[in-house]
């Protein structure tokens, strides 16, 4: 293979990029909108606090650009006993972080013989999301919501982050994904001091019921399929997982106060 040549009024000089480009070897570029790169997201989670503790819930469609690539993943996943993370963005590398996140936390209690303080622990997801920024500069954007119950204030504690690895505490609740602005005005305009459980379940279900009807990267409860939402809620007792039967009851009875009963 010989050198190209170029007149002197095309000569790319010490720009390797331009020489590439003259010599017609620049490689495809990949549409992000296309076939050429397909990755699997997952969409909307909330969390939000309530009497007792807090209550966390997530959506279990997740999409890869307009087509559904799977329709009951999980999103909520307990971190250790007393705090829990939901996740949001590229799946791939969301559940590769909360498993590392997972050990992590494990680690430390063996080593130091004891748990590490709730802020500590926001602070320790914080740079597992600040390491991934060169792959979300890449479109493998992670972004989850941790909560926890913190056993020193007896009360629950949300904490959301973005992209570099920012953490920002929220007193009372908090959304991530593409359905969150929908999610999270829900929950805005619904919340207030003292929910109980089941008020606060209710109102994490309403939440993501919304978000689905207006976003279509967010899955809405299944009926057919008998899909719906992960729920849990963290309390001085521990991480408990919501039962799917719990949680589809109280749908059917969510349904039947909105819009003239839906579910009859």
């Amino acid at each position: 293979m010989t050198l190209p040549l170029f007149p002197a009024q095309d000569d790319p000089g010490p720009d390797f990029a331009a020489l590439v480009r003259s010599a017609g070897l620049e490689p495809p570029r990949l549409d992000r909108h296309g076939d050429a790169v397909t990755l699997t997201h997952g969409t909307t989670v909330v969390a939000l606090r309530y009497a007792d503790g807090v209550i966390m819930a997530g959506d279990r469609r997740a999409t890869a650009g307009n087509l559904i690539s799977h329709r009951h993943m999980d999103k909520v996943f307990p971190a250790d006993r007393h705090s829990g993370v939901a996740i949001a963005g590229a799946a791939g590398p969301a559940v590769e972080m909360v498993k590392l996140f997972q050990l992590q936390l494990e680690h430390y209690e063996k080593v130091e013989g004891e748990r590490l303080s709730l802020e500590g622990k926001a602070n320790q997801l914080s740079m597992m999301v600040r390491s991934n920024l060169p792959a979300a500069l890449q479109g493998l954007a992670v972004v989850p919501l941790f909560a926890g119950y913190d056993l020193g204030r007896d009360v629950g504690r949300l904490f959301e982050f973005d992209v570099t690895g920012g953490r920002y505490e929220e007193n009372d609740h908090a959304s991530t994904g593409s359905g969150s602005l929908h999610a999270g005005t829900v929950v805005k305009l619904g919340w207030r001091e003292g929910l109980i459980r089941e008020e606060g379940v209710d109102l994490a279900l309403k939440a993501l019921f919304q978000a689905a009807d207006e976003d279509s990267a967010t899955g809405g409860p299944d009926l057919v399929r008998g899909i719906y939402p992960t729920m849990a809620t963290i309390t001085a007792e521990g991480f408990t997982a919501l039962e799917r039967d719990e949680i589809a009851e109280r749908f059917r009875a969510l349904l039947d106060t909105m819009d003239g009963g839906m579910a009859s």
